[in-house]
């Protein structure tokens, strides 16, 4: 009894989905709703992903999608910013077509900065903030700071305490060489508590056994290079067995593979660095 029931239900929901999907597609009202719905989704992701990007965001473009169809219009000062704008438009799912109105136009002028922060900068600034948060918890020489880190179009504040002058100094350093950061007030003050939060993150790479930690290691490190305005992250591999990283691959200069030795060796549980095969 309790099955036929079962196999009834079924039959029916299945019934009424296959008389709503028929109603649907004969009611050209819900279809074009349907299509706004899906064409007013894929102008945001356009829109968003080109006031995330530092090259599209200053200028005053504007989007316009209709059934797979993206029209842009709008002014850039290069060729390289027209194709990107377009070659974004593509990458949204569904979209099959762009008519790019874009003008080139070599004086153009941007429209003035507006006081408040866009939607990208206030992204940049929280990626910021973050990325220097982690690089002072990742960090082997930072364990008696206490900081607060806020970011303001590029321009980093730290707040809080540090142990002594170099821990400070190491703080300052690791925030200013940080991608996207202008400028640093460093107004950790000397002399304070050690750091009690986040302490499962700092001893993330002593437990679980070697090959964890050496996987955290290695992470930590490509991170640090990812997030550094000086050294070129990608063009540099990184392996760590018991403690001992290896830096390999080619940097542009000496000034360049110095830096990343030097970050290398700063990260957490990092014993020594192997750089032999770091050329330049």
């Amino acid at each position: 009894m309790y099955s036929q029931s079962r196999k009834t239900l079924l039959a029916a929901s299945i019934s009424l989905a296959l008389v709503t999907a028929a109603a649907f597609a004969a009611d050209p009202k819900s279809q074009s709703m349907s299509q706004e719905v899906t064409d007013a989704r894929q102008e945001t992701q356009i829109w968003t992903t080109y006031a995330l990007s530092p090259y599209l965001r200053a200028n005053d473009l504007k989007v316009s999608v209709q059934n797979g169809k993206a029209t842009l219009s709008g002014k850039v000062e290069e060729d390289v910013n027209k194709d990107l704008a377009k070659q974004i438009a593509l990458g949204v799912n569904g979209i099959k077509d762009v008519d790019n109105q874009i003008v080139v136009q070599a004086d153009y002028v941007a429209p003035e900065k507006s006081a408040t922060r866009s939607y990208g900068e206030k992204i940049d600034d929280a990626t910021i903030t973050s990325t220097v948060k982690s690089k002072l918890l990742w960090s082997k020489h930072t364990d008696g700071i206490t900081t607060n880190v806020d970011t303001k179009n590029g321009k980093v504040t730290l707040q809080g305490t540090a142990d002594s002058a170099a821990e400070k100094e190491l703080a300052n350093t690791l925030a200013m060489n940080t991608r996207g950061v202008v400028s640093v007030d460093n107004q950790l003050v000397v002399g304070g508590k050690k750091m009690a939060v986040a302490k499962d993150s700092k001893s993330a790479g002593k437990e679980g056994g070697t090959d964890m930690a050496d996987s955290w290691i290695t992470t930590k490190v490509k991170s640090t290079f990812a997030y550094s305005t000086n050294v070129d992250g990608s063009d540099i591999s990184v392996a760590t067995n018991g403690g001992i990283v290896t830096l390999s691959g080619k940097v542009d200069s000496g000034a360049e593979r110095a830096l990343a030795i030097e970050l290398a060796k700063n990260v957490r549980g990092v014993k020594s660095v192997n750089s032999k095969d770091l050329i330049t």
